[in-house]
């Protein structure tokens, strides 16, 4: 028996049951984009483990910045695990039906986990500014005791700006409709279901976000600053280049993110965008993570080192197997 999307409370119905719509334009091509973000979410997984994996066993790849390159990996597939899932379950049915509590907690683990990796980008950003621009106390103040701080950091960070205003979201009165015209169970949907004043919520919610999108976005831009400084001061070519080379990923990595997420949600007005936002949101957790692998191991010579090495061994080991004397 198919259970009820509503439950009366006195005179009201409340919402047991939300929606989502997914994409209604592109019905006929459910099965295509099924299987075009499958392989993308598979992808995506494989790459950030992959790094994850070269970053554990290679002993040249176990430094700070590395680390928090790890620790990045690891919360992008948190991340988009969080969405994909259901957004392929959404294009195998049309839509799909989320509980109430289903759909509050994906609604906290996007967004926790989305202003989690925006404040370890700006955590990456001082670690690039303390090895290019203060070299010599670099390894004393960014020792292992201190990188382990700063990801408990921003995790707390993370989990302390976003459960305030989707727990007291939650506790407002849904009472219909119940479909979500987005592929997630986003805030700004949600905020406009809801049958209670929300303009309170939104608002707080609106300056939570700009205050983790701007202050990381300001370390960002303080850290990048000085070290384009340092490195046009720097007097060797070689020198300058490997200083960038370390730097560039990390800000083709910046740019996609700070763009997708100003776009979704540095406007308090949500009604008005929301369709644009789920093109946005697809950029946010299916595009980015997919190209921030391809970037971080295409552009950095260590990590191409690292996987070249770890190749060559994994062959070795293959030819010592097959041409070992039987007994």
């Amino acid at each position: 028996e198919e259970k009820p999307v509503v439950e009366e409370t006195g005179n009201r119905t409340a919402v047991q049951v939300f929606i989502l719509e997914g994409f209604p334009a592109a019905q006929h091509l459910r099965s295509l984009f099924f299987l075009v973000h499958l392989l993308a979410y598979l992808a995506s997984i494989m790459g950030n483990v992959l790094i994850i994996s070269i970053i554990c066993v290679d002993h040249r790849l176990q430094t700070p910045m590395y680390f928090f390159l790890s620790s990045f990996s690891f919360l992008e597939c948190c991340f988009i695990t969080t969405v994909i899932p259901q957004l392929l379950a959404i294009f195998l049915s049309g839509r799909q039906a989320i509980s109430f509590a289903a759909c509050f907690t994906q609604a906290f683990f996007f967004l926790f986990l989305g202003a989690t990796v925006f404040f370890l980008m700006a955590v990456l950003s001082l670690d690039r500014y303390l090895a290019i621009c203060k070299p010599l106390h670099y390894p004393s103040i960014m020792n292992s005791r201190m990188c382990f701080l700063l990801v408990a950091a921003c995790l707390v960070l993370g989990f302390l700006f976003m459960a305030v205003p989707v727990i007291m979201l939650s506790q407002s009165f849904f009472c219909g409709p119940n479909v979500i015209p987005h592929f997630l169970c986003d805030f700004g949907p949600l905020t406009n279901l809801s049958c209670s004043e929300t303009r309170s919520i939104e608002m707080l919610f609106f300056n939570l976000a700009l205050i983790v999108l701007f202050s990381t976005l300001i370390i960002a831009i303080f850290a990048y600053s000085n070290i384009v400084v340092t490195i046009v001061c720097l007097p060797s070519a070689k020198e300058r280049q490997k200083a960038f080379s370390t730097c560039s990923s990390h800000l083709i990595v910046l740019s996609l993110m700070y763009g997708s997420c100003v776009f979704i949600y540095m406007r308090p007005n949500q009604a008005s965008r929301l369709d644009t936002n789920r093109e946005a949101a697809l950029v946010n957790t299916v595009l980015t993570p997919l190209l921030n692998p391809v970037i971080y191991t295409l552009r950095n010579k260590q990590v191409h080192q690292a996987l070249r090495d770890a190749l060559s061994k994994i062959k070795l080991h293959r030819y010592q197997r097959n041409n070992a004397p039987s007994l």
